[in-house]
């Protein structure tokens, strides 16, 4: 099992800090969620809460996860990072591959790229991208990135993206993972199709067992079973040896543990106590490990 703090969703203070206790400590990984502003008005739902409610996302701050990424990679040496996940579908895909491309460079390919849609009409309305067709536009995204990673001329032409032949520099000396965001069956696809894994946002144990049982059976069905691939989910059940013993059992690489409650409006914490809450952890369940 490999180990993931989460940061984010806090003063602009604590990322720092906390990369380099994370890294010390021991944890394998750090993940950032993505979020570019709060809407006056929403008519969408969010699909990972009970309710629905968005709420308990206003006045909370949102650095832009890959300038956070790019900061703490250049106060750490080895832990990796991964956006969880990174809001693609809004964004231009030509300009976020350079951005991820840097952040390789600049940190020795230590970033992982999460990715997924928006659940939210209004992420598109405010960056100005239709709606209608997200899921081809995101997969055509995708393509780009991966095209761009090249090296070489790499020109598109697709239903939605229509992208002159270009070549960028310097590129990775490795390919980028691509983690997929999302629990409905187009997203369990995606992941499966063309993934280096996947990313749940929360998830009882049954739910997440069927979810990897169907991503499973969709990489049996796409001949994709033989390549290396991730599964991450927050870490509800890894605060105790048997309950990551069960999320191993079933096909979870990596959890993502954090000690708020964002979506009951539990309040953040002091960096004084992230920072003990985290060294308990890592005593507890890495270490040991």
């Amino acid at each position: 099992m490999r180990f993931n703090y989460q940061v984010g969703m806090s003063v602009a203070e604590h990322y720092l800090p906390l990369a380099k206790a994370a890294e010390e400590a021991g944890f394998d990984g750090i993940t950032i969620p993505d979020s570019i502003c709060y809407p006056k008005e929403c008519s969408s739902k969010y699909p990972y809460n009970a309710d629905g409610s968005r709420e308990f996302l206003e006045s909370v701050p949102f650095l832009e996860s890959l300038i956070a990424v790019s900061a703490m990679a250049a106060v750490t040496e080895h832990i990796r990072f991964a956006t969880f996940v990174y809001k693609l579908a809004v964004r231009q895909a030509p300009v976020v591959a350079k951005q991820v491309q840097s952040i390789q460079q600049l940190s020795g390919n230590r970033f992982d790229f999460g990715v997924g849609i928006s659940p939210w009409e209004e992420d598109f309305a405010v960056c100005d991208v239709p709606w209608e067709k997200r899921g081809k536009r995101f997969d055509e995204q995708i393509d780009i990135l991966r095209g761009l990673e090249s090296g070489e001329f790499f020109g598109y032409e697709g239903e939605i993206h229509n992208m002159p032949a270009n070549k960028m520099c310097p590129v990775p000396t490795e390919k980028t993972p691509i983690l997929i965001g999302g629990h409905a069956e187009p997203a369990l696809k995606r992941a499966a199709r063309v993934g280096d894994g996947w990313m749940c946002a929360g998830a009882d144990m049954e739910q997440l067992t069927a979810y990897i049982r169907r991503i499973n059976e969709l990489r049996d069905e796409y001949g994709t079973a033989d390549r290396p691939f991730r599964v991450f989910t927050t870490g509800q059940n890894a605060f105790t040896k048997e309950g990551i013993e069960e999320l191993e059992a079933i096909g979870v690489t990596d959890v993502i543990i954090a000690f708020r409650n964002v979506y009951e409006l539990e309040p953040d914490h002091t960096l004084e106590q992230k920072l003990q809450m985290m060294q308990w952890y890592a005593g507890e369940f890495i270490k040991q490990g």
